[in-house]
């Protein structure tokens, strides 16, 4: 369960530095968080939410954690452009026993991402080798 407002060290920037978010707006299978003084023309927004498709054994649920980054462009400044990061979980809900195998998959994601290989130490900088393929562009 998500905080009402992510204010203790939930969220942090590539520095390792605190950055708050307030609860914006929620719904049944949504949740939005807006970066606290946050620029009106620059928004910062974390969302959280949830779907399910199928039915009995077939059942999935795919739940998405999205972070949109709004900010001027680097060649033309009059343009804002949006930076945009997410991990989805599509989960087979119907057919399972407990949540084992997806915690697994999330855990290789976040190391691949956050670590580069044997270091426990996970790098908000994103150094981690996932991370910096992801940034780069690179294999």
């Amino acid at each position: 369960m998500l905080s009402t407002n992510l204010t203790t060290n939930e969220v942090k920037d590539s520095t390792g530095a605190e950055v708050e978010f307030l609860r914006q707006s929620v719904s049944a299978r949504s949740l939005v968080f807006a970066m606290s003084g946050e620029s009106p023309s620059h928004p910062r927004r974390i969302t959280v939410s949830h779907s399910e498709i199928g039915g009995g054994l077939k059942k999935r649920r795919r739940s998405v954690v999205r972070v949109d980054y709004t900010i001027s462009g680097g060649i033309d400044s009059t343009v804002a452009v949006v930076h945009s990061a997410y991990i989805v979980m599509d989960i087979p809900i119907g057919n399972i026993g407990d949540y084992n195998e997806a915690k697994h998959a999330l855990a290789y994601l976040l190391s691949l991402c956050a670590t580069t290989g044997a270091a426990s130490t996970v790098l908000f900088d994103c150094t981690g080798n996932g991370a910096n393929a992801l940034i780069q562009g690179t294999l």
